[in-house]
């Protein structure tokens, strides 16, 4: 039996069968993740997953096995990180080359078992961490790159060979990226696929666009290139349409299954399921991609339902982005003027907006943003972080700006996230010292830097613990409950979710903070009535007020970002149906007249709210306040 190609249509293929798949002769459907699959199994996230070759082989081998019963035409050996850097940190740095040429044996042992052709791709990690890159040199790096390589192109044992091709994945940084491909070029001639990874503002870590990496890559001697891991599907394709613009050759696309959610101290789960995730890899393929396949959290339930609708796909196009709104005036009568606590206290009606630190530490923005807010009567605001990996200003140091520069009073999110109770301590008592007064607790999760995220995390408190923290200070004790010269007088908050998978542990974990000190609770994002009425009822008799968080949506495509990539959020399919309906358009309209009526049939249920824009686009609060103030 033969496939298009000419060549065997079973097991393994041979580099020359390798070039001519890669060569965008038809879709090829790639993978899922390795780590996701190990990690359920349970290996540890801070453990080295290429080391499960020697230790664990039956079980990587079978999760092979899962992803081409599920359809892909390409599986990656299970080497992310399998360098002498990368393994040195967990003690292995002299089995680079056992541990990467089992990889490639247990790879090879299972597409020789499938029943077509199949493509061994040895999966390359960038030589380093986030944080040794802040040490290690570019000739280190090369180095650390060239010995993995060898190791994967050469034969596992005697009969056998190596890699049908490499993927570079993962490279956050366009330097590293071109080094690698370097170094590969140099050692071997497999096909290489050199994959950039992109934050949600669709620039790489080191701050390139799609086009500057498409340019300098299709110059080099690749077959291929792409983007992986980080961002969902929605994101992702934004990415992807620019490099297939910009690129001399064949583009990959391999997206997360949504953005990660912390489920316990050291667990992670992701929340898109494998119907939407196939219906975006089919407007890749639509779009010109010619390799799809998935990254952290995609399974072989995702890969199976990708495979079904790149092979079934019909046509499809990605809608433009909604022009901003006009911004229009209003009064600059500051709506509840006064302190939080002294709103809270008196029982007034709360309003206000939120508003993130701005990528690349410049606050400038913000301060406009501020201003605007101000002018429209708007003189609360909660700093939100951002939760992505590039460069910005800390919220509680925003805060204190905006209040200082603006003179809007602010609410300070502060995350526990890779801070010690000691170093969050003295964070809150210089912001103290400086004016800011009021404070919202939250856990926080690390920005996704590679295939394994959080595993340089550490979360010595939780929200619980911060907002007891912020407790004893306010009674005069430090987190040793040794006593302050002086006591704080922090209005203490904490996040809530209304839209949370699991109702019940979500009102649970609510009544922990109440008890630990809470004195106000913000919601998430709310987009219908029925999660938050059975959270206000679960919250009866506690006395503690509710601030609901409300954003206006402003297209189909966010309403169906936010449904299916990120986690704990609940979106009515009569939302999404009124969206998709009113077309490019009208959805703007009625992403504001969605949340208006929210906010109309919400406000007696709550004590106030904070009026939330996508990207900070503060024009799209204005049409909202009329509704907030009612």
């Amino acid at each position: 039996m033969t496939d298009s190609t000419g060549t065997s249509a079973t097991g393994p293929a041979s580099t020359e069968t390798a070039r001519r798949l890669l060569s965008g002769e038809r879709v090829l459907v790639g993978d899922g993740a390795m780590g996701t699959m190990l990690h359920a199994a349970g290996a540890a996230l801070d453990r080295s997953l290429p080391e499960l070759n020697l230790s664990e082989p039956a079980l990587v081998e079978t999760i092979h096995d899962s992803y081409l019963s599920a359809g892909a035409d390409i599986i990656q050996t299970n080497t992310f990180g399998a360098n002498r850097l990368w393994l040195g940190d967990h003690g292995f740095p002299d089995k680079v080359d056992e541990i990467n040429r089992s990889g490639v044996r247990l790879a090879r042992a299972a597409a020789s078992r499938a029943d077509r052709t199949v493509l061994v791709a040895g999966s390359v990690s960038p030589a380093v961490t986030a944080l040794q890159r802040r040490r290690v040199g570019s000739a280190e790096r090369m180095e650390v790159l060239r010995e993995q390589i060898l190791a994967l192109v050469a034969a596992p044992h005697d009969g056998d060979r190596g890699v049908d091709l490499l993927i570079l994945e993962t490279f956050g940084y366009l330097d590293e990226l071109v080094e690698a491909v370097s170094v590969a070029a140099s050692v071997t001639d497999v096909p290489l696929i050199a994959q950039a990874t992109f934050a949600d503002d669709a620039h790489t870590l080191g701050g390139e666009t799609p086009r500057e990496v498409a340019s300098v890559l299709s110059a080099m001697p690749v077959a291929m290139i792409g983007t992986n891991c980080t961002v969902g599907p929605q994101r992702m394709l934004v990415v992807a349409e620019d490099l297939v613009r910009y690129s001399a050759v064949p583009v990959s696309a391999q997206p997360n299954a949504g953005q990660p959610r912390r489920v316990g101290p050291r667990t992670f789960e992701f929340s898109i399921d494998g119907g939407y995730f196939a219906r975006y890899l089919g407007r890749f393929a639509d779009a010109g991609i010619t390799l799809v396949g998935g990254c952290c959290g995609t399974t072989p339930t995702h890969i199976r339902a990708a495979a079904e609708a790149v092979r079934t796909r019909g046509a499809a196009s990605a809608a433009p982005r909604v022009s901003a709104a006009e911004r229009r005036p209003r009064p600059a009568e500051v709506h509840g003027a006064g302190s939080l606590a002294e709103l809270l206290a008196a029982r007034r009606f709360v309003v206000g907006a939120a508003l993130t630190p701005p990528a690349g530490g410049w606050a400038g923005d913000s301060d406009q943003a501020a201003a605007v807010l101000q002018a429209n009567g708007i003189g609360l605001v909660v700093v939100q972080p951002r939760e992505n990996a590039r460069t910005h200003m800390d919220s509680l140091n925003m805060a204190l700006q905006l209040q200082q520069r603006v003179g809007v009073e602010t609410i300070a999110t502060v995350t526990t996230w890779d801070k010690t109770i000691m170093s969050l301590q003295a964070d809150l008592l210089g912001a103290h010292a400086l004016g800011i007064r009021s404070v919202v607790s939250t856990t926080g999760s690390p920005p996704v830097l590679g295939d394994y995220p959080a595993v340089d995390g550490t979360w010595e408190v939780d929200s619980v613990g911060l907002t007891a923290l912020l407790a004893g200070l306010n009674a005069g004790r430090d987190s040793n409950g040794l006593a302050l010269t002086a006591g704080t007088s922090f209005c203490i908050g904490a996040r809530v979710n209304p839209g949370a998978r699991d109702a019940q542990a979500e009102i649970a974990r609510a009544h922990a903070k109440i008890r630990a000190g809470a004195q106000f609770l913000i919601s998430r994002p709310v987009y219908e009535l029925e999660s938050l009425s059975r959270l206000v009822a679960a919250l009866d008799g506690t006395g503690v007020p509710l601030l609901l968080s409300v954003s206006a949506l402003r297209s189909f495509e966010e309403a169906d970002y936010l449904a299916n990539e990120v986690p704990g959020v609940t979106m009515p399919a009569e939302t999404l149906d009124a969206l998709e309906k009113a077309g490019r358009g009208a959805a703007r309209a009625v992403g504001v007249d969605l949340a208006a009526q929210l906010l109309g049939k919400a406000r007696p249920l709550v004590s106030g709210v904070m009026l939330a824009a996508p990207d900070d686009d503060v024009a799209s609060l204005v049409p909202l306040i009329d509704a907030a103030v009612g």
